[in-house]
């Protein structure tokens, strides 16, 4: 045992400090800290351990080291819980299915990940068989490119949007359309968002935004207008419905606005600092809130209406903690992380990304912040200051789209140069290239089991990836 001592002090990731100032030898390890976490928190959780942006992966000692932080001072620990099950990473691609005649430019798994849905420049939306990977379903009706496939919180329901400015409203199960198109936008649809199991249990709520500047909120039993949103100058780039009652939505007038849900729909407040269209949001409960009361690696699912609300409002109360984190993406090459239910100031501003990012999305368990971008890289950041983790590099094309693992172990990435490329987030760098489609990949999605991956893109194949 080294002779050297420091004083640690762990602290959870909305910077609290939990259990008292800790003398420990310099070499102390992850499982040293691991065990002293667990007896003041008295628990047998797996954790990841943070000195600023520096992972603690051998000793405190290296920690301290790369991190240029002083042993004379209070050494800060931040930890992250890590998930309880583990998922395996995509492999090989075990079916490249046929059907779309045109580039497949959006996929999603329902939220039990039992079922997989895909939308085309074909003007189709199809519905696959994720047990034997082979075409279950066809559904027409629209005129132009499918941009989104968004399931219902149940799973019941599936709506489909894009460039003809409609929702369509299918049953999975029968294929056949519910009711008429609803007429929704006089331009493209540029995303979906259901309202949140534990806030609607009939899942009948779905929001959609528009480059004709508008959101708007739909009731999918009657497919009459609840209300419409018109407090943007410019498209609207994303629509997010978070678990408190708040519509989250961002423009290309280079805003995010924060609005009550309840039928008034007033704006809350607007979150300016981009100096660029606003590209895309997420929030950090976005997983929770898209499984609803399905419980990745759980071997028993919620059956009754009483427990199916239980379980989606646990879940959200776990992510939630202090409240809703969002963060924006632009092309001004920054993202900004908010805290938008409270402070209209943002949390952090993050830079490194050389050219417009595409796409962000908070990893599963609220704690990380992955970016994706047309400078041919994915960073990492963290879900509660905003810092700088890491870069992922090896894409020779833009990354278009990223998905994480169930287990906020992993993310892939989706590119123009035809490749899906995973990463892992213990040692920070690729984990499986994943070869195989012909040309640019559009979409990609990994289910929520963990079991599977899909990506479709401009060969109008559909890839299944599975360990």
């Amino acid at each position: 045992m080294s002779d050297i001592r420091l004083i640690v002090q762990f602290y959870n990731g909305e910077g609290e400090p939990v259990g008292p100032q800790l003398d420990m030898p310099d070499d102390s390890t992850p499982d040293i800290l691991q065990s002293l976490l667990n007896s003041i928190k008295e628990s047998e959780d797996e954790y990841t351990f943070y000195l600023q942006q520096i992972e603690v992966r051998d000793t405190l000692k290296k920690a301290v080291q790369e991190a240029s932080h002083s042993t004379e001072i209070v050494v800060p620990l931040t930890f992250h819980p890590q998930s309880l099950f583990h998922v395996a990473p995509a492999t090989r691609a075990t079916s490249c299915l046929e059907g779309h005649t045109e580039s497949i430019l959006c996929v999603q798994y329902s939220p039990n990940g039992n079922a997989l849905a895909t939308g085309g420049g074909d003007a189709d939306v199809r519905i696959w068989d994720v047990d034997t990977e082979t075409p279950y379903r066809t559904l027409k009706g629209h005129n132009n490119w499918v941009l989104f496939v968004s399931w219902s919180p149940d799973g019941k329901t599936l709506a489909s949007a894009g460039v003809d400015g409609n929702i369509r409203l299918w049953d999975p199960e029968t294929g056949e359309q519910k009711g008429k198109a609803i007429n929704a936008h006089r331009k493209w649809v540029t995303s979906l968002s259901w309202e949140p199991y534990h806030r609607n249990q009939k899942c009948n709520h779905l929001a959609s935004s528009s480059k004709d500047h508008t959101v708007k909120v739909w009731n999918t039993d009657t497919h009459n207008l609840i209300y419409s949103i018109s407090g943007h100058t410019a498209a609207v780039t994303k629509i997010i419905w978070g678990g408190n009652g708040y519509l989250y939505t961002s423009s290309q007038d280079r805003t995010v606005k924060v609005w009550n849900s309840s039928e008034t729909c007033v704006m809350i407040r607007e979150l300016k600092g981009h100096g660029h269209w606003v590209n895309h949001l997420s929030c950090s409960t976005d997983f929770a809130l898209r499984t609803g009361y399905y419980e990745p690696g759980s071997e028993t699912q919620a059956e009754t209406e009483e427990d199916k609300l239980e379980t989606s409002r646990k879940r959200y109360l776990k992510l939630l903690g202090k409240g809703e984190r969002i963060v924006s993406c632009s092309d001004d090459f920054t993202l900004f992380l908010w805290t938008p239910e409270t402070s209209s100031t943002s949390v952090a501003r993050m830079t490194g990304h050389q050219q417009l990012i595409t796409q962000v999305l908070f990893s599963p368990d609220g704690h990380f912040i992955a970016s994706a971008s047309n400078d041919k890289s994915v960073k990492l950041w963290e879900g509660f200051t905003g810092q700088y983790l890491a870069s992922f590099r090896s894409h020779v094309g833009a990354v278009y789209q990223i998905s994480w693992s169930a287990d906020s172990r992993m993310i892939a990435s989706a590119s123009k140069d035809s490749t899906v490329k995973i990463w892992g987030m213990k040692k920070k760098g690729l984990l499986v290239d994943l070869p195989g489609h012909a040309d640019q990949v559009f979409a990609l999605d990994w289910s929520p089991d963990g079991r599977k991956m899909a990506s479709g893109g401009r060969d109008r194949i559909l890839n299944i990836w599975r360990n």
